[in-house]
């Protein structure tokens, strides 16, 4: 099992709040000779006539002393889980869950923002002190 981010529960937390429920903790992509884990598992209802939506979450911390080292291995690591999903998984979307401290840090750079402009990555950013969801980007 891979190692839990310091943010793990929160972010668990946070979803729970906000009316998600953890189906998988983590969630784990099953290929013909490797398991590859992402964060968490979670659904919802959406409507009664429209089904449920999926989504699969990788919490990053950004904890390291280059943030753009950071932003290179989750980035890597979101195009991979990513490119997965939509081959084995299709019915859920993955989410890159960071705290609104990296979001206005991090994302809000022009490199970082690229990639949220170009539809490249999508990300939740919560409060870690409240444990709530702040964001979804794209809406």
């Amino acid at each position: 099992m891979p190692a839990k981010d310091i943010f793990h529960n929160c972010v668990r937390n946070s979803l729970i709040k906000a009316g998600w429920v953890i189906t998988h903790d983590p969630f784990r992509i099953r290929l013909t000779c490797k398991n590859l884990f992402v964060d968490l598992g979670a659904e919802r209802l959406i409507a009664a006539d429209r089904g449920t939506e999926k989504i699969a979450v990788e919490i990053k911390s950004f904890t390291h002393a280059s943030d753009i080292k950071d932003l290179e291995d989750a980035l890597g690591q979101f195009i991979l889980y990513e490119r997965l999903l939509v081959r084995y998984v299709p019915e859920r979307t993955l989410y890159l869950a960071v705290t609104d401290l990296v979001y206005k840090t991090v994302f809000e750079e022009e490199a970082d923002q690229v990639l949220l402009e170009d539809k490249l990555i999508r990300l939740l950013t919560f409060d870690p002190k409240q444990e709530v969801i702040s964001q979804w980007i794209p809406t």
